[in-house]
């Protein structure tokens, strides 16, 4: 790997089965100098790929990786080998659950010992990464640490968006919507404004994160007023293999007819469900678009995910009582020109109206001249939003690498 010339920050985004890691050199901007992914966590054949662009390097082995532990210490192991590791000055890390926290926080005992109580909350991402936090700890002790919370972004929805109907003592034990995806939604918002959006500070904007997790929200003036994820990430649009909303009456109909228990249930929705269940094939929207012309399931599939994306445009434009930008990202909102047309189409009532040779060529902007709302693409990039929030919290002078 190609030694970085600057201190540098190392970024730390860890799924259910995956890790995504980023070294950032430290200054203005932040150079990405190396990144990759440990994925196929807990299976058979897993592998760490990376890329380094300065050095134009790139290469995947595989490595031990049974449980999030071993996966930790196995990409520890292979990020101190690398020349540019000696240069990390501070980790930052994305935390899918931050409950009430409003903002990225340093990593301390008392922040650790309140995450693993939110472990039940979250038990599908909080294991590992809390492990990932643990084991830089081990390893590396004076190395600071920033948490970066996904649900930070939207704390400012006000309590009638984050109100579940269901009895009040539950609401007392946290059980309302948090929304997710808020790493993105913060960099969507930071590329608004760089872009002279007026709409980034005092305007009305919807953000699309579609990909193989997929959510919305509605943004007044900068802040987060609502969004379609809730109380955990498999609510909301359909999504991947996550069911996305979903008749609470379906859950004890199969457990009668189905036998199926609690954990089978979670797992049906989370991990066997969306646009994989409906279309019996792919959780992928690339291989249902291939397919569509001779499959129907596919093609239902794919008429369902722009069905359901077209609803909530035009419900969370009723909340914010209009609408100014609507902004695509994540991989099929960045990637998808078929779908971005065919979720936009018929709501040239809200003022949407696409430039079709613009959206064919993923152009940064696809609305046609005239129209009310501006329509972007975006690409996003929640490491370097992560990255940004490790300078923030912790100042310039902090982040100096250990020689």
């Amino acid at each position: 790997m190609t030694k970085p010339a600057n201190p540098c920050v190392l970024t730390v985004n860890g799924g259910s089965s995956s890790i995504k890691f980023a070294l950032f050199q430290a200054g203005e901007p932040l150079q990405r100098s190396l990144y990759g992914e440990v994925d196929r966590i807990g299976l058979s054949g897993t592998n760490l790929t990376f890329h380094d662009p300065a050095g134009n390097q790139h290469g995947s082995h595989r490595i031990a990786a049974s449980n999030h532990k071993s996966a930790a210490n196995s990409l520890v192991d292979w990020l101190e080998e690398q020349d540019g590791f000696a240069l990390v000055g501070a980790v930052g890390h994305r935390l899918v659950h931050g409950m009430k926290h409003t903002k990225p926080e340093p990593v301390t005992r008392k922040l650790l010992n309140e995450l693993h109580r939110l472990k039940p909350y979250d038990p599908d991402h909080l294991p590992l990464e809390i492990e990932l936090i643990e084991t830089f700890r081990r390893r590396h002790p004076k190395l600071p640490q920033v948490a970066c919370f996904d649900t930070a972004f939207h704390r400012t929805m006000p309590r009638v968006a984050r109100l579940l109907p269901i009895p009040r003592r539950f609401d007392a034990k946290g059980v309302q919507r948090y929304g997710f995806h808020g790493l993105s939604y913060a960099y969507l918002m930071e590329e608004l404004a760089r872009l002279g959006d007026p709409a980034a500070t005092t305007g009305r904007v919807i953000l699309a994160h579609l990909g193989n997790g997929a959510s919305l929200a509605a943004v007044r003036d900068g802040k987060s007023i609502d969004t379609s994820m809730g109380f955990t990430p498999t609510a909301g649009l359909v999504m991947g293999t996550r069911s996305g909303d979903l008749d609470p009456g379906v859950a004890p109909y199969l457990a009668q007819t189905a036998k199926l228990t609690t954990k089978q249930f979670y797992e049906m929705v989370s991990h066997k469900s969306g646009l994989l269940g409906v279309s019996g094939t792919s959780s992928d929207m690339r291989d249902l678009l291939a397919r569509e012309a001779g499959d129907a399931r596919a093609a239902e599939a794919v008429a369902l995910f722009c069905y359901q994306a077209k609803k909530w445009i035009g419900s969370f434009a009723a909340a914010l009582g209009g609408l100014d930008t609507l902004v695509f990202a994540g991989g099929i909102g960045e990637n998808g020109p078929v779908i971005r047309e065919r979720i936009c189409a018929g709501l040239g009532f809200l003022g949407i109206k696409l430039k079709e040779a613009w959206n064919a060529k993923n152009a940064a902007v696809i609305s046609a001249e005239g129209g009310r709302v501006a329509v972007r693409v975006i690409r996003t990039d929640e490491e370097l939003m992560i990255a940004r929030s490790v300078c923030r919290i912790l100042g310039p002078g902090t982040v100096r690498g250990r020689h």
